[in-house]
């Protein structure tokens, strides 16, 4: 199975998601991509991945451009922004799926409070993608 997740700038929600897919099954072929990469990873996203035993800070912040000649069986966007792009994805696409999330990048306010966003999305999308998971991939192999 070959999944692309798509973000806007590809630092935080979508390598959390490319983190958790990776986890739960390593045979899986899982990328994550941009709509407009921002080039580097969310320190606070690898934090959190982070203390739950998940290490993303090898991963790399790519361009979607990178990926539309590919051929997948999931692009999953889970951001309003990439949603909205995706249609402009030219790629041999055989499902669509939008999974959208809160930016834990847009909290204000105390170091604790942004933390705590931070966790609340990331246990969010663990919780949609271990469905993913489970409904779409596990049950088809």
């Amino acid at each position: 199975m070959k999944i692309l997740i798509l973000c806007t700038g590809n630092s935080c929600r979508s390598q959390m998601a490319h983190g958790f897919l990776q986890s739960f099954d390593d045979k899986q072929e899982v990328y994550s991509a941009g709509t407009q990469a921002s080039g580097k990873l969310n320190q606070k996203a690898v934090e959190v991945m982070k203390e739950i035993g998940i290490d993303i800070s090898h991963h790399t912040s790519d361009s979607i451009d990178m990926y539309l000649n590919d051929v997948w069986d999931y692009v999953i966007t889970v951001c309003g922004g990439a949603n909205e792009s995706c249609p402009t994805f030219t790629g041999k696409v055989k499902n669509r799926l939008h999974i959208g999330f809160d930016d834990p990048s847009d909290a204000k306010g105390t170091e604790e409070y942004i933390h705590s966003e931070f966790i609340r999305v990331r246990d969010e999308i663990q919780k949609a993608f271990l469905d993913f998971y489970n409904t779409k991939i596990k049950e088809h192999e």
